[in-house]
């Protein structure tokens, strides 16, 4: 066989093969139930939290990167009743004017009347002209009444006090 021969036969090859895979997802089309979409309903939650910073003793190699570890633990309240553990890594000092953390943090309680856990990834950053923040939830973290929870969170500190604004959504209850 020559090139010219072998190279046709390639393309009626796949040409035939696009077109049986075609007509096969056409087929599973028409017998298949039509598929319902789930549907998200937007939500915003506020309201007050406690935090509690541990500082964590570092091992050697961690204390001479500069790197701190603090355990958080956080009581929300208004329209997410929870309870928050986590962990957070800090560097920098804001004294000088610049410093990150991250943190990871497995909220439980009650969220605009659902029940569940869900996870928080945080991402904080300091300087002179000032800060910025990102806490989202974890894709897919979400259990019981809050499975398929996404969102994001700002926190705002007045005079020492600490609050949430949650946009997030959730499939519609059943």
């Amino acid at each position: 066989m020559n090139r010219q021969t072998l190279r046709l036969a390639c393309i009626i090859a796949g040409s035939c093969l696009c077109l049986g895979v075609a007509a096969s997802r056409a087929l599973r089309a028409q017998s298949a139930p039509p598929q319902q979409k789930e549907t998200n309903v937007s939500h915003r939650a506020s309201g007050p939290f406690d935090v509690k910073l541990i500082p964590q003793i570092p091992e050697q190699a961690v204390a001479d990167s500069g790197v701190n570890r603090f355990l958080s633990d956080k009581q929300f309240h208004g329209d997410l009743e929870a309870t928050s553990k986590g962990q957070m890594l800090g560097y920098g000092d804001p004294a000088k004017g610049s410093a990150v953390y991250v943190a990871i943090e497995r909220v439980s309680g009650t969220l605009g009347g659902r029940t569940g856990t869900f996870a928080l990834q945080h991402a904080g950053t300091i300087t002179r002209q000032g800060q910025q923040l990102s806490i989202t939830v974890v894709p897919d973290s979400g259990t019981g009444q809050l499975a398929g929870l996404a969102g994001s969170m700002s926190i705002q500190i007045d005079k020492g006090k600490h609050s949430y604004t949650f946009d997030y959504t959730l499939p519609a209850a059943p």
